[in-house]
């Protein structure tokens, strides 16, 4: 079994919680990409996900001023994410529980190191039936 590290996009594009929405929002339509991980420090640890739909239900819907909110008023704080060492597999299972298209690996001090995306794991992950199974449990609505 592959391990999160084998499939997963290294050094993915990141924000930190003081970063303005704005700047965010800007970065995801450059990369097209609708979440960032969220870091913290010099260590680059992982500390919250946004995502663009965090962006509009919380600031834009919510009445906050887009040109002075912050990643933090909008952000998904101490976000799931799985180890570098972790299997393919565990992935899987966390992505399909929690609903996440996008789930962050981390090294063992927490540090944000890659990304795994239903698209690394269906490229990647060589599992035909386990990314039809992941892309259908995602997509479910409690």
């Amino acid at each position: 079994m592959p391990k999160s590290r084998d499939i997963m996009t290294a050094n993915p594009v990141s924000c930190r919680a003081d970063d303005t929405i704005v700047r965010v929002a800007d970065t995801m339509r450059k990369e097209d990409i609708g979440s960032l991980p969220v870091v913290d420090g010099p260590d680059q640890r992982l500390v919250g996900m946004v995502t663009d739909r965090d962006i509009v239900v919380k600031v834009v819907a919510g009445g906050g001023d887009t040109k002075s909110a912050r990643v933090r008023d909008a952000m998904t704080p101490d976000p799931v994410a799985v180890r570098e060492d972790d299997d393919v597999r565990d992935a899987v299972q966390v992505m399909s529980q929690r609903q996440v298209r996008r789930l962050p690996v981390v090294d063992s001090r927490g540090k944000l190191t890659g990304i795994i995306s239903q698209a690394d794991i269906a490229t990647r992950g060589q599992q035909d039936r386990t990314t039809g199974e992941l892309v259908e449990a995602i997509s479910e609505r409690p």
